[in-house]
C-alpha cells in the first residue's frame, strides 16, 4: 500500500517546555511519525504535568490549537504587573462573559490569560461566579500561574503569593464598584461546559489508544 508523506513544519523540539492554552504546561518528550488513514502524520508526544497525562498532536495543528513557547521572563513579569490595572465594566451577561474569556483563553497568550484571572477575581468580589466560570478561573490561573514558574524560575508557591499582591489591593478598593448588573442571574444549570471537554472524552482506557484529527490523548501509564 502507498502511503501519502510529507514534511512538516517543526516549531518545537523535544525537551522543550510549551503551554497548550485548554490543557496547561507541558513538556515535548517525543517528535514521531504515525500512519493514519493511509497517510504518514508527524506527531508531538507532549506530556502535561498538571493532569499528569501525555497528549499527542499532529504537528500541522499545533498553531491551530494554540500551542506555543513559554514566554521570556519580561512577558511573563509584564503579564503579572497587568494583574494590578484597573478593570474595564464587563457585561452582566454571564454567559457572554463566559463565551467571551473561553475564546481568550483558546487564543492562548499569557496577556490573554492574565486578563481573565484579574476579571473573573474581581468579578467574584462583586458576586459568586457560577460554576463554569469558577473553573474557567481556575484553569486560566494555574495556567498563568505554571507559566510565570516556568519563565521566571520561581516556585509555584512563589508566583502564587505574587499574583494575590497584584490582585489584592485593586480588589480591596474596587469590591463595591457596581461593575454588574446586581439583578443579573448567574444560573449555569443549562449551559454546556465547553471548557475542558478534550480531556472527558479523550481519555484512554489502561491498554487502549484513542485517536483524533486534532489530537491524542493517553493516561501516563500507557507510555
Amino acid at each position: 500500500m502507498l502511503y501519502c508523506y510529507y514534511m512538516s513544519e517543526i516549531n518545537f523540539k523535544v525537551d522543550q517546555k510549551i503551554v497548550y492554552p485548554s490543557q496547561g504546561v507541558g513538556r515535548i518528550l517525543e517528535i514521531f511519525e504515525k500512519q493514519f488513514n493511509d497517510k504518514t502524520t508527524q506527531y508531538y508526544k507532549i506530556y502535561i504535568d498538571v493532569s499528569d497525562m501525555i497528549v499527542m498532536v499532529p504537528v500541522d495543528n499545533a498553531t491551530m490549537l494554540g500551542i506555543r513557547p513559554i514566554v521570556e521572563e519580561a512577558e511573563a513579569l509584564a503579564a503579572l504587573e497587568s494583574l494590578g490595572e484597573t478593570i474595564e465594566p464587563v457585561t452582566s451577561d454571564w454567559k457572554l462573559r463566559y463565551q467571551m474569556n473561553l475564546d481568550l483563553l483558546k487564543k492562548g497568550s499569557i496577556a490573554d490569560i492574565a486578563s481573565i484571572v484579574r476579571s473573573l477575581y474581581h468579578r467574584s468580589k462583586v458576586k459568586e461566579l457560577p460554576i463554569l466560570e469558577r473553573k474557567l478561573y481556575d484553569s486560566a490561573r494555574k495556567l498563568l500561574i505554571d507559566e510565570i514558574a516556568s519563565a521566571t524560575g520561581k516556585s509555584e508557591k512563589e508566583v502564587e503569593s505574587m499574583i494575590h499582591a497584584k490582585l489584592e489591593p485593586l480588589g480591596a478598593i474596587n469590591v463595591k464598584k457596581p461593575l454588574l448588573d446586581p439583578n443579573d442571574e448567574d444560573d449555569d444549570d443549562e449551559f454546556s461546559d465547553d471548557f475542558g471537554s478534550s480531556n472527558d472524552d479523550s481519555d484512554d482506557d489502561d491498554d487502549e489508544e484513542e485517536e483524533d484529527t486534532d489530537e491524542d490523548v493517553m493516561d501516563d501509564d500507557d507510555e
